[in-house]
């Protein structure tokens, strides 16, 4: 994908293989398994006409029997795609991270997410994002927020950072406690924990500015917005930007509208929740909370090749918190390190300050201890990709 900027110049990136589709691989049953099964759960959840239909029935065609085929000329914005040196190959032989993103924006162009008329900007994921939002389970997590402020000021940070890390883990989502062991005493499945790093990085007496990168939307989104409205209340930040996909971006990733959604969903809660969301109204129309997209958030490239305004975007903060496991892709590079190759080594090129909260789901891994690795690998479970794991990393 053709987009300004720079290509990276951090050399270090060549010493570990791409990830690609191989045989047997996490990445391998992610083409196989997950993304023909999406295309019908797409096709399930909107009655989509007989155009769209024939189109879906060609993506699955392509994806388990074909070869990569470039986008068609009329399709908007293909002109970005047109110079790609995989067309002809076969899926799992290129390299995952631009897999993954090229089967999406396909999936959109079948749709006709991008062409002028009734289909247009219709969300194909929306029916998942809905469904999640309007949970009756979910107004228990958000009654949980009640017993916030009761909580120590420590426990607070702790128990904030936690939920945005973890999302929408039923064991863990916004899942309070009042004792004196807080949900951060009982995270068995976080392999590094470079929390305290975070919060001396924002204790300074003069508050800057914050930029959270978001994950997905929904049952996910909401501690994200919580632990913003928590680094404005606190003044840890000046302001926070939230950065979000222009468009949707793999099934779950939150658009504006979601993050809209989720505003909503707290303000039309009851108790500290609604209290949140009235903050986090008034911050966004104060500009002290702004919601960001940028084209780069939708690209299958690393964070290493981000063009220059963006670069800019996150020098000029104090720190930049990157939300989830595709982030964390992009932000290391989605290759095969060895998993104890410390994380700021990865992230040398970062303009600034960054920290990854991210719940493992796929096979790249940084920053290890040894005897962490040693220990995880002798359980002989899959903890790379299984979401039972997590981590909280830093590079200032």
């Amino acid at each position: 994908m053709t987009l300004p900027g720079p290509a990276s110049d951090d050399h270090d990136h060549d010493r570990a293989p791409v990830i690609v589709g191989t045989a047997g691989s996490f990445a391998r049953s992610v083409l196989d398994e997950r993304h023909p099964a999406l295309i019908e759960r797409v096709r399930q959840a909107t009655p989509y006409p007989p155009e769209q239909q024939r189109a879906l029935d060609a993506l699955l065609e392509e994806i388990t029997e074909g070869v990569i085929e470039p986008l068609d000329e009329a399709e908007p914005g293909a002109g970005q795609w047109r110079d790609e040196p995989h067309y002809g190959q076969r899926w799992p032989d290129v390299p995952f991270l631009w897999a993954e993103s090229f089967f999406y924006r396909k999936l959109l162009a079948a749709l006709r997410y991008f062409t002028p008329g009734p289909w247009q900007g219709v969300d194909p994921f929306a029916p998942f994002k809905n469904a999640e939002l309007t949970s009756s389970k979910l107004d228990d997590e958000l009654s949980a927020l009640d017993r916030l402020p009761q909580l120590p000021s420590e426990e607070q940070d702790r128990t904030i950072l936690h939920s945005s890390l973890w999302g929408n883990r039923a064991d863990l989502g916004f899942q309070l406690s009042a004792g004196a062991e807080g949900l951060g005493d009982r995270v068995p499945g976080l392999v590094v924990d470079d929390a305290a790093e975070l919060w001396r990085i924002l204790a300074v007496a003069r508050p800057g500015k914050v930029c959270l990168v978001a994950d997905n939307a929904g049952p996910e989104l909401l501690p994200d917005l919580v632990l913003a409205d928590h680094l404005l209340t606190t003044r840890r930040a000046a302001s926070v930007v939230l950065h979000l996909k222009p468009y949707p971006y793999y099934v779950s990733d939150a658009t504006t509208a979601d993050a809209l959604a989720c505003l909503d969903r707290l303000t039309t809660a009851s108790g500290h929740a609604a209290d949140i969301g009235k903050r986090l109204r008034q911050a966004i129309m104060s500009g002290r909370l702004i919601l960001r997209t940028h084209p780069f958030s939708c690209a299958p490239l690393p964070y290493a090749d981000m063009p220059d305004d963006l670069r800019r975007d996150f020098a000029s903060a104090r720190l930049t918190i990157m939300k989830g496991d595709l982030n964390y892709r992009r932000l290391v590079g989605d290759r095969h390190w060895p998993a104890t190759i410390p994380f700021a080594e990865v992230t040398g090129y970062f303009p600034a300050a960054v920290a990854a909260l991210r719940t493992l789901k796929s096979d790249v891994a940084t920053g290890l201890a040894p005897h962490a690795l040693e220990q995880l690998d002798a359980t002989g479970e899959a903890w790379r990709t299984s979401g039972t794991h997590a981590l909280i990393q830093v590079s200032a």
